[in-house]
């Protein structure tokens, strides 16, 4: 009796091996070794590109999965970049580019900044995430597909292997 290979499907907590870079080939981010990217297919837990890239796919398959900037962190909005006042920011920070914030819009949703740099009175900030306009090339390896558990469908995500995780 022959049992199927497991296969990328929704509901399935798939585990990768992945290496992505840009379009020189510089190596933007990568899975530890060891220590594959766990998700849950089908829960929108990656970007868009990458996931259907991956559907239908075998366990053990090795691929490469390009995506535009439109499957993957969207095109670059050139009034993402604003400057703000210093004083929108806590006082205590040690403000210094690259650095990372959750913000309230508007809207009363919420939204990451990126610090591009910061003045004595201003800081320039962009709204866009720092792979926005970007193709994404990715190297992945399915490293192990399982079925998700009842608790993490109905949380949306993988739990770790000692169980759920807060966040």
């Amino acid at each position: 009796m022959s049992t199927a290979t497991p296969s990328v499907l929704p509901g399935k907590v798939v585990s990768i091996h992945y290496t992505l870079t840009d379009d020189e080939g510089v190596v933007l981010d990568k899975s530890q070794a060891g220590k594959p990217l766990a998700y849950l297919h089908g829960y929108e837990n990656i970007i868009p590109g990458l996931e259907s890239g991956l559907a239908g796919r075998k366990l053990g398959d090795k691929l490469k999965v390009d995506v535009t900037p439109e499957d993957g962190y969207g095109v670059h909005d050139p009034e993402g970049v604003q400057k703000v006042p210093r004083a929108a920011f806590p006082r205590d920070i040690d403000l210094r580019p690259g650095m990372q914030f959750s913000a309230e819009n508007d809207g009363g949703g919420s939204g990451t900044i990126w610090i591009l740099s910061v003045a004595d009175e201003h800081v320039m900030i962009d709204l866009n995430h720092p792979l926005a306009g970007k193709t994404l090339h990715f190297d992945v390896t399915i490293a192990e597909i399982r079925d998700a558990s009842r608790e993490e469908v109905s949380h949306g995500h993988p739990h770790g292997p000692e169980g759920h995780h807060h966040h």
